[in-house]
Parts: structure tokens; C-alpha cells; sequence
């Protein structure tokens, strides 16, 4: 079947209902988590389950035009979602004024937001949803996941939210301050929320008590909160929330069947929270956005002149040979060649590494080898930071010695960029413990 979502796009989907699914039954449109293009057979399983409850479930390839990893819109979305829920309520069999939305991870917060735009959503399921502002809830995750993988210091304390929030000021995070408790504090229909007591992706302790607060002050009781043995999206997980098996959490499905008739017969539970207690490790913290000596220009800026200032040295030493010339005598400066080499390696070599570490995301994060708490590289390149600070005083000294004006000039250049270098790997946390 095909429906068209916001700005007309046509969307594809599919609805599962049982065989014998009697009259006049509940309708739910399932939307997605983060993903370009999702198919709907990745919310198969799901819909398979609610279909066994007696409901009609509608699952649709999610849009990649106007979606990217670094760009989409939770507006434009919702209202894909709202689409879907016009077109399963004029299915046959499907009680128009019975329809609602379930939402996972990232559809936590379209959800909701479909759910005030539009007057034909009759309730709201969230799975392993966040009312963290999205930026917040991607450091946490993946800083959750360096720490599972055994990562301590500098690379999770500082380097981590750096990166993050010099990339959502460069326009390169989507929706990073979207504010969810607004959303929620509009939401009127029922609200049954779900987290998986091993949930890496969300703080499942943290978020709960937001849900309640935001939903709450919109004067919104009617909300069910259900902890599960499972990870993130209330799968089964052997392994505390890193692997998910094909299996929704017991009790899961059967759940969703049960609220989604007493809600939409009137009957929806008043602040009820039940299940085991989740597991978080560690707080969330604020991400606030750059100052503007912070921001994506200044550090693009900073990071350009660190990486001409250190090449200056072997550029000029490259042209000379190819002129087939040697420096005169007192042409050479101490520490020259290894402010150069060792300040070109730890600039590139240090964003280079830490923006592959945390682009793996959260739950799998993959550090490398470790010494203690730190990746050995990370590790190394703190050593050559050092050695680059350190090389830079050296040249400063050498400097006074030298009496070819071209080699002082060179020398100068590479002064200059080590005292550049040195407050800006302060920043990034490497020349921090």
C-alpha cells in the first residue's frame, strides 16, 4: 500500500493483522528508529506480535530523501507518521477513532510530536523513548559505551562531549536541543512508555522520572510506565543490552494488546510504574552549546593553522632538496624537526581517532588496545603531545643561537604554532589526564 507523508512524499508500507482479527479492532502505526531508508521488515517482528494481540499493526519504509545521518527533521517525520495513521484508519476492520502511534528509540520523540499534530492519534507507545535533548542523550550513550568497553580519562571526560558539540555547532548533528518535554507537556491521548532494564542507548533511570514531570505538567495522568528484562528496544539480550536477540521481552507484546484496549475503551491506567529497577551506570550531563572560541569556524580555523604551521618545517626542507640545496651553517634549530613531525601526528592522528571511536556509537564502542583505563593510542598520542610541548620550549631556546635568517624565520612559525597547539590539546583532553 502507499500513503503520502509530509511534503507529499509517497511512502511505502504493509499492514499485519491475524487472520481471524475481529471488527472494530485497535490500529497501531509503528515508526522507526534512527536510519536512512529503514525497511519495514526491521519492525516485522513487532508487528507480527500486536497483530497476536488483536491489534493492526502498520509498518512503512521509513523516507531517506530529507533524511541523512546529518540532517532530518523530527517535524517532517511526525508527520510521515501521521500519514500512515490517516490511511490505517480507513483499513477495513480498523476502528478509526482506535488508532494510535508506537515509536522506538528515535520515534520516541516523533511520536509524541505526531501525536500533537495530529486529532486522528488515539494513543502513544514509546520504546526505549528519551526526553533528554537528543545531543545529551548521544554523549551519554556513547560515553556509556567507551565506559562499558573500559575507557576512563580523558578521551570520555572531555574529547567525547567536545566532539560532539563542536559537530552539532557545524550544523553536522540533527536536531540536537529538540526539546521533548515541551512535546510531551502537549501530549492528551494515553502515554504507555517501555525501557529495557538494559537499555545502552537511553538512561533508563534518568528518563522516566522527565517523562512523568513533562507529561504531568500538560495535566496528563494517564501514562503507564513498564520496565523489561531487555535491552533497548525490550528485546531478549544475553549479554546486558550489547546483543539483540529476535525475541521481544516476555511480557512484552502481550502488554501492548492489554493497554491498547483498556485505553482506547476509556480505561487507560492512571500514573502506574511497574517492573524491575533498570541499570545506568553513570549520569547524563548537560551539552551545552560552543562559545564562540568553541565553535566549529574557530576550531576549522585553529585546526587549519596547526596543520600548515607544523608542515612548514618539512615543506620548506622538501623544496630546498629539490633545489638541490643544503642550509647554510646555523641553519638547523634544535627540537625543529620534532615540534613538526610529532605536532602533525597528534593534530590529525587525535581528532582522526577519537571521531572513529565515538562515530561507532554507543553500546559496541571499539577503543582499540588498552593499557589501565586508556587505548593505547590514545595514550600515545598524549605522549607526543607532551613531547610536542615540550619540543616547542626547546625550539624557542635553540632559536636565540641561530643566525640564518630563514632557518630563525622557520623556527619562529613553528614557536607560534606550538603555543597554539598547546591550549588547543588542553581542550581536546590531550594534555589532560
Amino acid at each position: 500500500m502507499s500513503f503520502r507523508g509530509a511534503g507529499g512524499l509517497a511512502l511505502q508500507g504493509s499492514v499485519i493483522s491475524a487472520a481471524d482479527a475481529p471488527p472494530g479492532r485497535p490500529g497501531v502505526v509503528l515508526v522507526h528508529g534512527a536510519g536512512t531508508g529503514t525497511p519495514r521488515e526491521k519492525l516485522l517482528g513487532e508487528a507480527v506480535e500486536f497483530a497476536r494481540q488483536g491489534l493492526s499493526a502498520l509498518i512503512y519504509d521509513k523516507r531517506s530523501e530529507g533524511y541523512s545521518r546529518y540532517s532530518r527533521s523530527y517535524v517532517q517525520l511526525a508527520d510521515d507518521a501521521a500519514g500512515a495513521v490517516e490511511v490505517l484508519r480507513r483499513q477495513p476492520g480498523v476502528d478509526p477513532a482506535k488508532v494510535g502511534v508506537w515509536g522506538l528509540s528515535e520515534g520516541g520523540w516523533v511520536a509524541p510530536l505526531a501525536a500533537t499534530r495530529s486529532d486522528g492519534v488515539a494513543f502513544v507507545v514509546v520504546v526505549g523513548g528519551n526526553a533528554l535533548q537528543p545531543l545529551r542523550q548521544q554523549t551519554w550513550a556513547v560515553a556509556a559505551g567507551l565506559r562499558k568497553a573500559g575507557v576512563g580519562g580523558s578521551l570520555v571526560e572531555r574529547a567525547e562531549p567536545t566532539m560532539y558539540r563542536v559537530i552539532a555547532d557545524g550544523g553536522l548533528f540533527p536536531e540536537p536541543y529538540y526539546d521533548a518535554e515541551a512535546t510531551l507537556a502537549k501530549v492528551r491521548q494515553p502515554v504507555l512508555a517501555i525501557w529495557g532494564v538494559h537499555d545502552l542507548l537511553t538512561p533508563p533511570v534518568e528518563t522516566p522520572p522527565i517523562f512523568a514531570r513533562a507529561l504531568e505538567s500538560g495535566g496528563n495522568r494517564r501514562y503507564t510506565f513498564r520496565f523489561f528484562d531487555g535491552d533497548h528496544a525490550a528485546h531478549r539480550t544475553p549479554d546486558g543490552g550489547v546483543t539483540r536477540l529476535p525475541e521481544l521481552a516476555s511480557g512484552y507484546p502481550e502488554l501492548v494488546g492489554s493497554w491498547v484496549r483498556d485505553a482506547t475503551a476509556g480505561r487507560a491506567p492512571v500514573a502506574r510504574v511497574s517492573g524491575p529497577d533498570p541499570v545506568q551506570a553513570d549520569d547524563s550531563v548537560g551539552v551545552p552549546p560552543t562559545a564562540w572560541w568553541e565553535s566549529a569556524p574557530v576550531q576549522a580555523i585553529v585546526l587549519v593553522l596547526l596543520v600548515a604551521g607544523f608542515l612548514s618545517c618539512p615543506a620548506v626542507a622538501v623544496a630546498r632538496r629539490l633545489r638541490r640545496r643544503r642550509p647554510g651553517a646555523g641553519a638547523r634549530v634544535g627540537g625543529a624537526a620534532v615540534v613538526s613531525g610529532a605536532g602533525l601526528v597528534v593534530t590529525v592522528g587525535g581528532l582522526a581517532y577519537a571521531f572513529t571511536v565515538f562515530m561507532q556509537g554507543g553500546k559496541l564502542a571499539s577503543p582499540g588496545p588498552m593499557l589501565g583505563d586508556r587505548p593505547v593510542l590514545w595514550l600515545l598520542l598524549q605522549v607526543l603531545a607532551v613531547v610536542t610541548a615540550v619540543a616547542t620550549v626547546l625550539t624557542a631556546l635553540a632559536r636565540r643561537r641561530v643566525t640564518d635568517r630563514g632557518a630563525r624565520l622557520r623556527a619562529a612559525v613553528l614557536v607560534a604554532t606550538g603555543a597554539l597547539f598547546v591550549p588547543w590539546a588542553f581542550y581536546w583532553g590531550l594534555l589532560m589526564p
